[in-house]
This record gives structure tokens, sequence and C-alpha cells, in this order.
């Protein structure tokens, strides 16, 4: 049956091997039997800008995907708050279209409603804060304007400081807020939605102004590999 996959949260890096070959294994097995395959989010651990493209690793991982596009697999990125940077030159390279965040789209039948899933999260202030900023055009454009060298060490540290503050932080604060997820899909005409970010996979039922909605909460690639395989009957989850 035409189906499409969905994953998020994968943050390769040459520092997870484990990942990184469970995520090559995954393109060449299972992805090429999708129509499409749906990245929300977080594909790389970090992304300093398109012109590191060069890097050995990220060379690695765009041909994997290249290669999938090129036997026939539509393939969709959306940013995460990992590689928020990632721009039209790597979407060339792996043959990707790039979709805005959020996205709705017809899929197979069910209106259905893609984001990597961040900005649910509404309590967490000190990171919705740190978002708007990071996310505005004149930041990025005068960040990406400093060496490749620099921008990496500035978003290592950033990684480095981000961790830490998680040991402050309770789960729930840095899990999606009802009230948020129910305004996104009021705005939205009450589609089903699809979102990964908080490393929670499951499946969700949220009744809003009387409509039953349906959320899918995507898992990230620490421990294994998973992914939502949508087609006209429905939704479920893959793990391999």
């Amino acid at each position: 049956m035409p189906h499409s996959l969905f994953i998020s949260d994968l943050h390769l890096c040459a520092k997870q091997p484990r990942s990184t070959e469970v995520f090559l294994h995954f393109t060449q097995n299972t992805a090429p039997k999708a129509e499409a395959l749906y990245v929300l989010g977080d594909l790389f651990e970090s992304w300093a800008g398109d012109d590191d493209l060069d890097d050995p690793f990220h060379q690695r991982i765009t041909r994997a995907l290249r290669t999938l596009t090129t036997g026939g697999t539509h393939l969709f990125i959306m940013h995460g708050n990992r590689d928020f940077l990632m721009a039209e030159k790597l979407a060339a390279v792996c043959h990707a279209t790039l979709l805005p965040d959020p996205t709705l789209l017809d899929l197979y039948g069910t209106p259905t409603l893609l984001t990597h899933g961040d900005t649910l999260c509404t309590e967490d202030a000190a990171y919705q804060g740190y978002r708007s900023q990071v996310h505005d055009p004149a930041w990025q454009q005068q960040f990406l304007n400093q060496p490749l060298a620099q921008r990496k060490a500035f978003i290592e540290q950033l990684r480095t400081r981000s961790e830490n503050e998680k040991q402050h932080k309770s789960s729930d604060l840095m899990d999606v807020n009802d009230a948020a997820v129910s305004n996104l899909l009021r705005e939205h005409s009450y589609p089903r939605l699809i979102h990964g970010h908080t490393h929670r996979p499951d499946r969700h039922l949220h009744t809003v102004d009387g409509h039953g909605c349906e959320r899918w909460v995507l898992g990230d690639w620490h421990e294994t590999g998973n992914a939502l395989r949508c087609d006209a009957a429905g939704c479920h989850a893959i793990n391999f």
C-alpha cells in the first residue's frame, strides 16, 4: 500500500556512530519502499551553516539521502531546534524540499499538520526567548557572517549549556502545553498532528471544540531507530 514515513530527532553526528549506522540502514532498506520521507527536525545534532557541507560526515549523510531520492522517494525536511540553519544548498544536495513549520498537507485523504514541536513547549519561557532570537533573520545573517570554526565553537557552547540547564528543568516544563496544542489544532481546522522534539513517542487523542484530533509524537534515535508509517488506513509506529 502507498505510504509515507515520518522521522525526527535523529541528532546525527560523527560522535554517535550507532545512530548513524541505523539511519544509513534505514535509508537503504526501509525508506525506499515509501512514497515520501518527512524529517521533522533535528536530523543533525547541530548545523553551523550550509558552508559545512564539505565535512566528510555531512557528505556521508547527504549522499545517502540523495541516493534515496534518486530512487524515487520524495524527501521533505523541516528545521529543528538543533539544525535551524539548514538552507537551500543543503536541500539541493539532498534533492529535498525544505518545509515551513508548521506545514498542513492532505495525507491520503486526512488533513495532517506537521511541526517540529518546540513551539508547543510554551511553559519553558527561557527556551522560547532563545528560539525567538535565533530564528530572527537579522541574527542568523550576522551569525552566518562569522567564520565557520567560530560558529561551531559557539554552537558547542550552547549545546553544553543546554544540557546543563536540562538537569534543572522538570520534564513537564519541557513537554508540550495542552493549550498550545489546542490552539494550533483550532487554527488549522482540527487536523491530525505529527511532531517530534519532546522525545516522548506516543499517540494522543485531543478533543478541541468538540472535534477529535489525533496527535502522534515521534521518538528520538538515541537507542534505536523509529518512524511513523502513514497510509490511507491510518498511522502506526515502527521500530528498528
